[in-house]
């Protein structure tokens, strides 16, 4: 496993990096105290290549691969983890699965407007019954007599990006006898008839990234936006889904290392007792651990990006290494961001520093996208080999 960063790598760290903390990180608190969608730096996002990182040339993208990916997701997290959800479901969910799984035309029609940032992309899997369980999801995709056209109806939640996608990917059941099998994606153009925004979710952190449920009501959608065969659906889903858990360890490995660096930096300003409390032996100590969870996860981040570089050569997987990347980086961001709290002491709890914004982020990757919960599950069967 080579580790070592090409200048390449480093070009887009730091063409990141001056741009999260020029760009983003003045506007963050703003955001997430209004709720408002960051529409002109995500607009920037896209002309830096920044929403299709790994997307070909040809379809809008900067091309670049898998280490470059997670390294600029973890500076625009580090900055704002709103505007890194964004990116990742950009990059991950929707770009990444119409490329796998699309076609030319497709690829040409949706990639492109979203990979260059002129438009925006959400993926629409969850359903207020169905989370975890996709196999009980309760919409319904019924395909005309003449074959031309599926009739879509249902609802669905917790669709990041959703009050302001231009298109999405969305999952519906044409077999529900069968349950997984039965699930078939479709490509949605947001200003089809039938299709309706419904309540944008009050979350508790990465507020500026807007969060909503979306309704289909006898939605048209042509034959040509399905998006692979029918019944392939879930199977792509979960693919797809390895590339977004990389993309959620990348944001929580930049949650994890701003709540470090406030966290340091206060240790060598804040005195009491006549010393600075970075002196003291259990400071010291939560400074020792946050660090060191840090740097694991990063390798199990780097791990998991690699292992996606390869499988662009077999056609493989990396279910594995995407799910332990997501797992010990979210929840050492969760760990890392309380004991940043617990550092700052009452300045923790208050807004007048983005600490409790990094507490109130973190919660999150260990949520979607498979929750921690789901991250075992995976991994012990992916080792055992049983169901």
């Amino acid at each position: 496993m080579d580790l070592q960063l090409t200048e390449e790598h480093i070009m887009i760290r730091d063409q990141a990096r001056k741009f999260a903390q020029e760009v983003i990180a003045p506007v963050a608190e703003h955001h997430d105290l209004t709720g408002e969608f960051p529409v002109e730096s995500v607009k920037q996002m896209g002309e830096l290549g920044l929403m299709g990182i790994e997307v070909p040339e040809e379809y809008g993208g900067a091309e670049m691969d898998a280490i470059s990916y997670v390294l600029a997701m973890e500076e625009i997290s580090k900055a704002d983890a709103a505007h890194g959800v964004i990116m990742s479901v950009n990059n991950s969910l929707f770009c990444h699965g119409i490329l796998r799984f699309g076609t030319e035309e497709q690829k040409k029609k949706y990639v492109e407007p979203v990979a260059s940032g002129e438009a925006i992309g959400a993926y629409a899997l969850t359903e207020p019954t169905s989370g975890s369980d996709a196999g009980s999801m309760k919409s319904r995709a019924v395909l005309s007599e003449d074959g031309t056209r599926y009739t879509l109806n249902g609802r669905k939640s917790w669709i990041t990006s959703g009050p302001v996608a231009d298109v999405m990917v969305v999952f519906v059941m044409t077999d529900p006898e069968k349950r997984n099998r039965g699930i078939t994606a479709f490509i949605i153009e947001t200003d089809m008839p039938g299709f309706a925004v419904g309540k944008t979710e009050p979350k508790l952190g990465i507020r500026a990234s807007a969060t909503c449920e979306i309704t289909m009501e006898n939605l048209r959608c042509p034959v040509e936006n399905r998006l692979g065969a029918e019944g392939q659906g879930f199977k792509m889903a979960m693919v797809v889904l390895d590339a977004g858990r990389i993309g959620i360890a990348s944001q929580a490995l930049g949650i994890a290392e701003a709540a470090y660096q406030a966290s340091l930096q206060y240790a060598r300003e804040r005195e009491a007792f006549g010393r600075f409390i970075g002196q003291f032996q259990m400071i010291q100590q939560k400074l020792a651990d946050m660090r060191t969870r840090i740097e694991a996860s990063r390798l199990l981040v780097y791990s998991a990006a690699l292992a996606k570089e390869r499988a662009k050569a077999t056609g493989g997987r990396y279910t594995l290494e995407a799910a332990m990347a997501k797992l010990f980086a979210s929840e050492t961001a969760m760990w890392v961001a309380t004991q940043a709290v617990q550092i700052h002491g009452g300045m923790g709890y208050s807004k007048e520093l983005p600490v409790e914004r990094y507490f109130r982020d973190a919660k999150i990757t260990e949520i979607y996208e498979g929750t921690s919960e789901i991250q075992r599950m995976v991994i012990a069967r992916s080792e055992t080999g049983l169901r």
